[in-house]
């Protein structure tokens, strides 16, 4: 999508989160000389292959393994700095040279022990579906302004201080809710000082640098996490995250002004996944939902956890389109869809008897609709060696033609398989 005219292209999840972002970022971040992480935390997983080594990426962003690249963690994003430092540890340990080549924003905010510590409480009565990695009582501290920020531990004495009364903080939270962890000073004050003298010298005004770049004509991707229908704002709340995964969030989250961004990809599943709890529309039959799941290897990347399989639904993706102003589509695990006779494809909602013209905000509403399906026929042929669309049997590109139809946004790219060869450039 980088051309002449194009230096800023933000990835973004238009379903539920899963769709294979990690693999597009890896592809495009060829041709890119910035990629930035924008939201979020270590609650992403994206997956990366490259023969048969792979990657799983939950802070540091996916373009990591290109070495042309420059990689910032953007102040949108909430850093948990021990996982941070063994990814890139990790990294290093399959000869990934990271050296010079990834800066923090030092406006992120941390994730601290007793974030989680938190984060378990919560989740034992609200029973939302969270990763437990502190990611939601993060963000809370942000925007109740208690948050410490990478830039912080530049003045170690204070901040240590500041934790001090967080620390406090949060054990009266654990109390009240009953729960029987509790936070230490003296834990968190080791942690700060192990972990200051790394994270310091790699900290600095990202935003500022992502502004020059583009001045200067450079390439910059702006990478998400999760997905559209899991934003705070726009997602299935409360079953969503605690950012705003939709591109609006990039130019926030990124330190830069909406108008430096010049393309918009959504990247989803030729069918749709969801992991934790909320609405699924077009979850598939029991059997089926197995089947969908063992094909794809559907399996959370962080938290291992099974994730629940669906038909695709072009009432989430044409949504997904209008609240990102998606301009394109790529398409991820065509592949998985091989042995299908026949797929059907959601292509709308009826509520109460009466089709739905848009996408109901309340999940009560959600978990109520009836999905109206189309049949597609399958192909029942192997597509992971197409490499140019006249590749693909002619009804995959039926099936592809179907779903552009429906979603309202032109197709980019298409997948079929984990490779970095198996990506279709339409």
């Amino acid at each position: 999508m980088f051309g002449p005219k194009t230096h800023c292209v933000v990835v973004v999840g238009a379903q539920w989160g899963d769709e294979g972002k990690g693999k597009l970022v890896d592809v495009m971040a060829e041709r890119a000389d910035y990629v930035v992480r924008y939201q979020g935390g270590a609650n992403a997983g994206h997956t990366v292959c490259i023969g048969d080594a792979q990657f799983i990426l939950q802070q540091i962003p996916s373009g990591i393994l290109h070495d042309n690249c420059t990689c910032i963690v953007g102040n949108g994003v909430v850093l948990d700095p021990e996982q941070f430092f063994s990814e890139l540890d990790g990294l290093g340990k399959k000869a990934i040279a990271t050296g010079g080549r990834i800066l923090v924003s030092e406006r992120a905010h941390l994730v601290l022990p007793y974030h989680k510590q938190l984060d378990r409480a919560h989740e034992k009565s609200q029973k939302i579906g969270t990763t437990g990695r502190g990611i939601g009582p993060t963000y809370e501290d942000k925007y109740g302004r208690r948050g410490i920020r990478v830039g912080d531990l530049r003045y170690l004495e204070s901040t240590k201080a500041l934790v001090a009364e967080r620390v406090a903080r949060a054990n009266q939270l654990l109390e009240l809710m009953g729960a029987s962890e509790r936070a230490s000073v003296e834990e968190h004050h080791a942690l700060l000082d192990r972990l200051a003298p790394r994270l310091v010298p790699l900290s600095t005004d990202t935003g500022y640098l992502v502004h020059h770049a583009l001045k200067q004509g450079k390439r910059v991707l702006l990478e998400g996490a999760q997905g559209a229908l899991l934003d705070v704002d726009h997602g299935t709340y409360p079953f969503v995250t605690s950012s705003n995964t939709t591109a609006g969030g990039a130019a926030v989250g990124a330190g830069i002004g909406p108008t430096a961004i010049d393309e918009v990809l959504g990247v989803v599943k030729a069918y749709t996944t969801r992991v934790g709890n909320g609405p699924l529309p077009t979850q598939a039959a029991d059997g089926v939902e197995e089947e969908l799941r063992k094909l794809g290897g559907e399996f959370g990347a962080v938290t291992g956890r099974p994730r629940r399989c669906g038909w695709f639904d072009a009432m989430v993706v044409r949504y997904s389109v209008r609240v990102n102003g998606l301009t394109g589509l790529a398409v991820t695990k065509l592949d998985v869809l091989d042995t299908f006779g026949e797929i059907p494809v959601g292509t709308g909602y009826q509520l109460d008897g009466a089709p739905c013209t848009v996408m109901p905000s309340d999940v009560r509403a959600l978990e109520q609709v009836v999905p109206q399906y189309e049949v597609l026929p399958g192909w029942r042929k192997p597509t992971t060696g197409a490499r140019r669309l006249a590749d693909l049997p002619p009804e995959a590109r039926a099936y592809l033609d179907r779903l552009e139809d429906l979603s309202g946004a032109p197709i980019r790219y298409v997948s079929v398989g984990t490779r970095r060869d198996q990506i279709i450039e339409v």
